[in-house]
C-alpha cells in the first residue's frame, strides 16, 4: 500500500506546537527585511496560534476568538499588549537584543 504523503500545513502546523519551534520559526519572520515584514510576521503568528488552538488561546488570553482572528487578520494591526498577551499565551515571550556591529 503507498504510504499517504503529508500535507505541508500538518506537518507545520505538528512542529508549530513546540514552543521551541514556533519561537524559531517566528525569529525568522522578524529578522527578514522588505515593506511586508509585518504582514508576514503576523501571518506567521497567525499559524502559530493555529497550530495550537485559536480556542485554547482564547481562554488562555481572555480574548474572544474574533478578536484573536482580527488582531492577526491580514489587515491586523494589534496594539503591543495583545501581542504579548497572545505570545504569553503560546509559551513565548518578547525579547529585545543589540544589534551587532557592523564592520566598517
Amino acid at each position: 500500500m503507498p504510504r499517504r504523503a503529508t500535507d505541508f500545513d500538518e506537518t507545520l502546523f505538528s512542529l508549530l506546537k513546540d514552543p521551541k519551534e514556533a519561537a524559531a520559526f517566528l525569529n525568522e519572520h522578524l529578522e527578514s527585511s522588505g515593506r511586508d515584514r509585518d504582514a508576514l510576521f503576523l501571518k506567521a503568528l497567525r499559524k502559530v496560534a493555529m497550530a495550537q488552538g485559536i480556542d485554547r488561546l482564547s481562554s488562555k488570553t481572555k480574548l474572544t476568538r474574533r478578536a484573536i482572528e482580527k488582531a492577526l487578520s491580514a489587515t491586523g494591526n494589534p496594539r503591543f499588549s495583545t501581542l504579548s498577551n497572545l505570545l504569553n499565551a503560546l509559551g513565548l515571550h518578547v525579547s529585545v537584543e543589540a544589534r551587532p556591529k557592523r564592520a566598517s
